[in-house]
């Protein structure tokens, strides 16, 4: 079930009232409380298993088998002290959820290329692959419900009894299909505890889905329009129109992916729960450091603890460093799909990343971007639109279905970049295929976008309204209503009813 869709829009609504009231937990009654809340955790693992089930149901088993397994498992590796035998149990759960997601996810790649391996020395084979459906949010829930069983194994985390809890823990809906990624010791406890509803946290997690309903809807699928076109077609294109086909594709994957984040922690917030911050203001970074701190937190921090720091991190030699980095990109790209252009762009970030790890610039920028300032500075000015500029050549690859088509793209768009003939095609295409075609009100809005998270850059997202309202709900007892305030809501909500597009699938359901 997506987001942006009829479907949704009664589904939500139909579940806050069972949610709260319904299968309130509100009780005096402790005992009474507990049953209730294991009720209310039953009504999330039911209500996502509908949600997911609606886009494919015999899917379902994959998400009870990933939580069913890793639930035993983690019980066991609490109650076992060899070594050799907590090893064996945490290498069942890695088997079992990497094998799962590497034969629907991978299984095809890796035919394909075998295939061709052959076929090079000089062998003929039938090539053939399987029909296989890759499942929506795979990766996102694989990697969820792993980190649960390694923290387990490390004793970082105790496991849990409560089945109910752990299966709406992995399954649940908000962010289900495409993250956050969340880690157990953040979001297991949530379901221990009784909810109350919160007037001043579900406004604030219906501002956040509004403002991420915005982004995709109106930013990313309008964007999508011309991206589409302009890659279908590169190779008769000049310059200018693939530069500005880039460019685009940075803010329809900017919009659809932290649109869908906001949403996820928006609604979730709506339920009582607190999801991490997944996007921090990305394209306001002033190095690729700094970029890859503020986009997909959750997957970035993920590999860290999961990946990078067992291997050595940066504590050893710094050839051993270097390799870390590129593993982590090389996997980070691996992870995102089956294709080479994957690869090259997450080797390419690394790439990116290295000099700035060489010179110990790579901490350079932790804060926020002109803390307390209008504008930036010329300099931070001057990296950001650097660092933009390397994250639209990344994109490129990104969004190109091959690694030839991507190197033909990027070979096209420098032709004539400094020549007089490269700003008549730029003038053309804008005049032409865009302003006469009345695309003129996409720029506008991407325009509007950038404008309002640059002031709110030092906030949790676009409409975090934290300056008006304090950020301890809980001293507030009564509703408080500005005219400004609505007049953006309904602002908002009319953009997206006259210019958004028809609800199309998320960019990351296909990762």
């Amino acid at each position: 079930m997506l987001f942006n869709s009829i479907e949704f829009a009664f589904f939500l609504p139909i579940v806050f009232l069972l949610y709260w009231y319904l299968f309130s937990t509100n009780s005096l009654d402790e005992r009474v409380g507990k049953n209730k809340l294991r009720t209310q955790n039953f009504l999330i693992v039911l209500v996502s298993y509908v949600f997911y089930g609606y886009w494919d149901f015999r899917f379902l088993f994959l998400i009870f088998i990933s939580s069913l397994v890793d639930h035993s498992l983690g019980l066991k590796l609490d109650k076992i002290e060899k070594t050799k035998q907590r090893k064996l149990l945490l290498g069942l759960s890695v088997f079992t959820n990497l094998g799962i997601l590497a034969y629907f996810k991978y299984c095809n790649f890796f035919i394909d290329n075998f295939s061709q391996m052959i076929e090079s020395l000089g062998f003929q084979v039938n090539t053939w692959s399987l029909q296989i459906i890759l499942p929506v949010g795979i990766s996102f829930y694989t990697f969820q419900t792993l980190s649960y069983t390694i923290d387990v194994y490390r004793k970082k985390l105790k496991p849990t009894n409560d089945i109910i809890a752990f299966f709406a823990f992995v399954s649940f809906f908000p962010q289900l299909v495409a993250g956050p990624i969340e880690r157990a010791s953040h979001l297991l406890p949530q379901f221990y505890t009784a909810r109350k509803f919160n007037y001043r946290l579900a406004a604030d997690g219906a501002r956040q889905a509004l403002w991420g309903l915005f982004k995709k809807v109106v930013i990313a699928d309008s964007c999508a329009v011309y991206v589409n076109n302009i890659f279908a077609n590169y190779e008769t294109l000049s310059g200018p129109v693939l530069l500005l086909g880039g460019v685009l594709f940075a803010f329809q994957i900017y919009g659809d992916f932290s649109g869908y984040s906001d949403i996820a922690i928006g609604v979730a917030r709506i339920f009582g729960f607190d999801l991490k911050r997944n996007f921090a203001f990305p394209y306001f970074s002033r190095d690729i450091a700094e970029f890859w701190r503020r986009w997909h937190i959750s997957l970035s921090t993920w590999f860290r603890d999961y990946l990078y720091i067992p291997l050595g991190g940066s504590r050893g030699s710094k050839a051993i460093a270097l390799r870390n980095i590129f593993i982590i990109f090389l996997v980070s790209g691996f992870w995102h799909g089956s294709n080479w252009t994957f690869v090259f762009w997450g080797f390419l970030n690394a790439l990116y990343f290295v000099p700035l790890f060489l010179f110990n610039w790579n901490r350079n920028n932790l804060g926020t971007v002109a803390p307390n300032s209008w504008l930036p500075s010329f300099r931070d000015l001057l990296n950001i639109g650097f660092t933009f500029f390397l994250t639209v050549i990344a994109w490129i690859v990104f969004r190109s279905v091959s690694l030839i088509d991507a190197f033909a793209y990027l070979q096209l768009m420098a032709t004539h970049t400094f020549g007089k003939q490269y700003l008549v095609d730029a003038f053309n295409f804008f005049y032409y295929e865009i302003l006469t075609k009345g695309g003129l009100s996409l720029f506008v809005f991407i325009a509007i976008m950038l404008m309002i998270e640059w002031l709110q850059r030092e906030k949790e997202h676009g409409l975090d309204l934290s300056f008006i309202v304090p950020l301890d709900f809980s001293k507030i007892k009564k509703p408080h209503f500005t005219a400004g305030r609505w007049s953006v809501y309904l602002g908002l909500i009319s953009v997206i009813y006259f210019y958004g597009k028809a609800s199309t699938e998320f960019i990351y359901f296909q990762f």
